[in-house]
């Protein structure tokens, strides 16, 4: 038997022709769908337990995900009583299953309560809808999620009335216990299903008062139900019919090829077991072979925002674009937006791989800075459930920082590095003063690479300003020195040595075909190193032969390596965490959660030194990696610059 689950539904939502390749050896899928790693990251299965705290009378059906009729026949016991509460209640109506995180049951009447570890600002759930009433993408999947679970359960008990909820992390909320995420400790020994184990004898009262915001989404459930606003044709119901049934004959909805195909998990090298789904849909649709599906989409132009429209009025192809799909503006001096995406485009038709660049912008701006360089690079951590009072949910913590200085003589020093992974340690103050130490040795340029850093010390601003610490005024004063105000921040400043974003310069005066349009520097590294034979010279190198420095790497450390002629990303030689996943690998699988602005494996092995119990000899190796990790990225910002100093000169 097929049934149609909760996730199979959603994933429905996102593209129905998924819902055939999902599930089969033949079309594998690039979800690694660890839901631990991701549970460290995010914090929802803390925020699940959290909640379950506020029903205590609550008693959980256990067992094996996949015995539907097992778990469906031990809640319908369950549910004979008057008034109950159940965790993971089950439901099963003719091929459709269903569990509920929270279900309340008093009479006749039933609370559906759906945990989810995004948050509010406020206790209300303003925002859901836009204003053409259609639902908010961001709460789109969540929303659908609770339709379909109450839609399940009235089918399955008619004479019931069923009342939606989300509970989510309050962001107006501050934790007043030390310590509530450590009652709630991430362990893959734990006997529940969210690996959770709870601290010992744990009350209700010793929680402080609640983070969580319990929402009643009556009226949005009912306007999916009645008008269904992300589908035109179907009602809600004839769309989870249709779903249902091709699910159940295992037939394929041929969804129409477009801009959503662009995060499709069934993307994949075919081989003689295996195929991709993603290149099954568009070489059906489109009578073309692998090899021209496999060509750079409209949707691969960096930030094109018309790419959608575009691609529905049937461009499907980078070559096929052409300037009036672009409406090119030029400005003086640097790359506009749109200059930039040509630029792309023309390389890619012209099979042009070498690098563009504005080189008397790209000048200019370099001769401004001043010496000694600082690059430097932040990990953090915004955790769903506080490690002190006092904090708020998804509060920033800066654990860790990296600082490199490059010399006007070209000399190259790992000067500084800070690393607190104390358990239950609030570290921004004393990381605030880490780095204040470490900048005010000299009076040069200070570097970042995008607005995360920026973010970070506005939010320590903030969090200053409620303190009592002793030299609070001093640490405020810097950082206005080394920043600018975000919207946050009421007063408005900037500073003498406002960090200088080489995210921004890389926009403006320098394009690599190589980069594919992305401008993350785990990208722009590569390309770098690609293209520049100043870097390639030098790199290649043993640390101890080319006048570098460094805290963590041996001195016959080599981070430029080629296989098969081929560059290898600096990034992907690092030594792998978790059970062989690198850190590369956790950044791309995490970065898309809440909570999340860089480094998701920092973030990752962050959550695992708090909350899993560990060895010694684990937690060193783990922050030995920590340590080398973000070296990298600081040194990923010097061979940029360096490359671009070579390219002037």
């Amino acid at each position: 038997m097929r049934y149609l689950t909760k996730s199979r539904f959603k994933q429905a939502l996102e593209c129905p022709t998924k819902l055939f390749y999902t599930k089969k050896v033949l079309y594998p899928s690039s979800n690694k769908g660890d839901a631990f790693l991701q549970s460290l990251a995010e914090g929802g299965f803390q925020v699940e337990e959290l909640a379950r705290m506020q029903f205590p009378e609550g008693k959980a059906i256990l067992g094996d995900d996949w015995n539907y009729s097992e778990l469906a026949e031990r809640t319908k016991v369950l549910l004979q009583e008057e008034n109950v509460t159940i965790f993971e209640a089950a439901f099963l109506y003719e091929n459709l299953f269903i569990r509920v995180d929270i279900l309340k049951k008093v009479g006749n009447k039933i609370q559906l309560i759906e945990v989810k570890a995004k948050s509010v600002n406020k206790d209300t759930h303003l925002g859901f809808f836009n204003k053409n009433g259609t639902v908010n993408s961001g709460w789109m999947l969540y929303l659908y999620d609770v339709a379909f679970q109450q839609y399940v359960i009235e089918k399955s008990m008619p004479n019931c009335r069923v009342t939606p909820y989300l509970m989510l992390a309050n962001k107006d909320k501050k934790a007043t216990v030390d310590g509530l995420n450590q009652k709630f400790k991430i362990s893959k020994t734990s006997n529940l299903r969210t690996g959770i184990i709870k601290e010992e004898n744990l009350s209700l009262g010793d929680l402080g008062e609640s983070l969580i915001a319990k929402l009643n989404i009556e009226e949005e459930i009912n306007l999916i139900k009645t008008s269904n606003p992300q589908d035109d044709i179907r009602s809600f119901e004839q769309t989870i019919e249709h779903f249902d049934s091709h699910y159940l004959n295992d037939v394929k909805i041929n969804t129409l090829i477009g801009k959503h195909c662009k995060e499709c998990e069934f993307q994949c090298e075919e081989t003689h077991d295996t195929k991709s789904g993603y290149l099954e849909c568009w070489t059906s649709q489109l009578n073309i072979s692998n090899t021209q599906a496999l060509k750079p989409k409209v949707y691969n132009v960096s930030n094109l925002r018309s790419a959608t429209k575009i691609m529905d009025e049937g461009t499907y192809f980078m070559e096929d674009l052409n300037e009036s799909n672009i409406d090119v503006k030029v400005e003086a001096g640097r790359f506009s937006s749109t200059e930039r995406q040509w630029i792309q485009i023309e390389k890619e038709k012209n099979d042009d791989t070498t690098p563009a660049v504005e080189i008397n912008g790209l000048r200019d701006e370099l001769n401004s800075w001043i010496y000694p360089l600082n690059f430097i690079d932040f990990e953090t951590s915004g955790m769903a459930l506080p490690f002190t009072k006092g904090r708020k949910p998804y509060e920033q913590l800066a654990f860790q920082f990296s600082h490199h200085i490059v010399y006007d003589d070209g000399r190259v020093d790992h000067a500084t590095e800070y690393l607190n992974a104390k358990v239950g340690e609030f570290p921004n103050f004393a990381f605030i003063r880490a780095l204040k130490k470490a900048l005010e040795k000299n009076n040069g340029s200070i570097f970042r690479y995008h607005n995360h850093e920026n973010t970070i010390v506005n939010a320590i601003y903030l969090q200053l300003l409620n303190s009592d610490e002793d030299d609070k005024e001093e640490l405020i004063s810097f950082i206005k020195l080394i920043s600018h105000n975000t919207g946050k921040s009421v007063e408005k400043w900037c500073g003498d040595r406002d960090m200088i974003d080489l995210w921004k310069v890389v926009k403006d005066y320098y394009y690599d075909p190589y980069t594919k349009g992305s401008n993350s520097v785990k990208d722009v590294l590569p390309a770098a190193l690609n293209s520049s034979i100043f870097l390639q010279n030098r790199y290649q190198k043993k640390l101890k032969d080319i006048n570098l420095t460094s805290k963590n790497f041996k001195d016959d450390q080599i981070f430029l390596k080629f296989k098969d002629d081929k560059l290898i990303n600096p990034y992907k030689i690092l030594p792998p965490l978790f059970d062989n996943w690198t850190q590369y690998e956790i950044d791309n699988v995490v970065s898309g959660l809440e909570g999340i602005s860089d480094g998701g494996a920092a973030l990752t092995a962050y959550g695992k030194l708090q909350f899993e119990e560990i060895s010694d000899k684990e937690r060193g190796e783990i922050e030995h990696a920590l340590l080398k990790y973000c070296e990298l990225d600081t040194l990923a910002m010097v061979m940029i610059f360096e490359s671009w100093k070579n390219m002037i000169n």
